[in-house]
């Protein structure tokens, strides 16, 4: 019973997010209704044409309830006939339900799926994660089909000025840290011999997962000993920072103090996994722990700065802080916005202050 009430209270705790974020956002939030329709041990979930935010922690909430009854149901059967708009908050809750079918021991199956969902889903490689029941002589969609049926989650995912700025600004970010990685990567070696580059999976738009670079700021066991200072952990919610970090290198504190660590990030900004300017890449360990108002910040790409760069990135120490300038940035967004958070990022770097997240 205490099981069931804390649930409760996270999911009025979703809601009140989510109304926030949306309000945020837009001005006109509107709750959704999700039709259920029950067949002997089968219950279809019919879901509407957009699963964004409000819709997407009713959503969850519907098939929590389905799954909480005495004796619930053995097959979750999603409709997805009518979706043609599903963002970062909408997947998150899919993943969620998934999670929690998994735990239950309930079969949950996706019907009538939509180009639009099966790009996201193909985006994500979800698509080979959950049980999707394909049309009838229905010919399998190509990827080149899938990626032009993507989502415009926000209006800078298809500015291809934004793109233009990020692939020059990328290849002159490249020719200084080229430049620089000679020394660099001397000062690395000779402090703590090892890899001069590291590399970590991170999460960009919509959650797609790739490999970020970095210059090696911690000593080569730095991931293995994460776990034993957790307890130490200093930031409240999804992400992992402690003062004074016993993994940094000598040289690794000079080079996140002045950045200079990030300057790899240049070719995952080339490639479009990142942009010059986004949000804060989370890590998938922080993305498992999201409520599914949180994926929204997902819904633009990640930068190499941004928001949290310019506004106390090392003060930081609530994950709600987190998403509150993350989704400032979406808010506010605009072609001019972005070149003046990249002019205040490098008045930033000089400053005594600005070590990484």
């Amino acid at each position: 019973m205490k099981s069931f009430a804390s649930k409760q209270l996270r999911l009025a705790d979703e809601i009140k997010t989510a109304i926030q974020v949306q309000s945020f956002m837009t001005s006109q939030p509107q709750q959704v209704n999700f039709p259920v329709t029950f067949l002997n041990e089968s219950a279809l979930v019919q879901v509407p044409s957009r699963l964004s935010v409000l819709e997407a922690v009713a959503f969850k909430q519907t098939c929590q309830e389905l799954m909480e009854v005495i004796t619930p149901p053995g097959q979750i059967i999603i409709d997805f006939n009518q979706t043609t708009f599903m963002d970062s908050s909408g997947l998150g809750a899919l993943v969620s339900n998934y999670k929690l079918t998994q735990e239950k021991g309930i079969e949950l199956i996706l019907r009538n799926v939509t180009s639009q969902v099966m790009a996201v889903l193909n985006l994500t490689e979800l698509d080979g994660v959950f049980p999707i029941e394909s049309a009838i002589n229905a010919p399998p969609p190509q990827p080149r089909q899938l990626e032009e049926q993507l989502p415009t989650t926000h209006p800078s995912i298809r500015s291809w000025m934004k793109r233009f700025i990020d692939i020059v600004g990328a290849l002159v970010g490249l020719v200084i840290t080229a430049i620089l990685s000679i020394p660099i990567a001397i000062a690395i070696t000779l402090d703590d011999p090892g890899p001069i580059l590291f590399s970590q999976t991170r999460c960009g738009w919509m959650g797609k997962r790739f490999q970020i670079w970095k210059f090696r700021s911690m000593y080569v066991d730095a991931e293995a000993r994460k776990a034993e200072l957790e307890q130490q952990n200093q930031v409240q919610g999804a992400f992992f920072k402690i003062d004074n970090d016993p993994r940094i290198t000598g040289i690794g504190n000079f080079l996140r103090r002045t950045s200079l660590d990030e300057l790899p990030q240049f070719w995952n900004v080339l490639k479009g996994e990142m942009s010059l300017v986004g949000t804060r890449p989370p890590t998938p360990d922080e993305v498992e722990r999201y409520e599914v108002p949180e994926w929204q910040r997902l819904d633009v790409k990640p930068g190499m700065t941004g928001e949290w760069q310019v506004n106390g990135r090392s003060t930081i120490r609530k994950f709600e802080d987190v998403i509150r300038l993350d989704l400032q940035y979406q808010k506010n967004w605009s072609l001019l916005y972005d070149l003046k958070l990249i002019l205040k990022t490098l008045v930033i770097l000089f400053q005594k202050n600005s070590g990484a997240v």
